[in-house]
């Protein structure tokens, strides 16, 4: 009995994960619309950064403080939403070998 144990313990241990993009059907057209979604969400970021810009720009120049706070809290919504996107993979890969050093 105590072998039996001994031998299920040791084959729960022995488990572990190496995922492989390669190895899934249709894994490089999900590639390819992970990079274009991360790629559009970048080109938006940077519209609402130019637009944030003008706001703040107009709305000093104008002396319309509602405008001025309006535009930067646009720039700094799309600054945040940039460092968002261009952060995740590296987010995942983190917390995806953390998890990988829990025993």
């Amino acid at each position: 009995m105590r072998e039996l144990l001994r031998t299920s313990i040791a084959l729960v241990a022995d488990v572990s994960i190496t995922p492989s993009i390669s190895s899934l059907p249709g894994s490089a057209a999900l590639q390819s619309i992970a990079n274009g979604i991360a790629a559009w969400a970048l080109v938006l970021s940077l519209v609402g950064l130019l637009v944030g810009a003008a706001m703040w720009a107009l709305g000093a120049h104008a002396g319309n403080y509602q405008q001025t706070y309006s535009g930067k809290k646009t720039l700094g919504t799309s600054a945040a939403a940039a460092v968002v996107v261009g952060a995740a993979p590296a987010l995942i890969n983190f917390f995806f070998h953390l998890g990988q050093g829990v025993h």
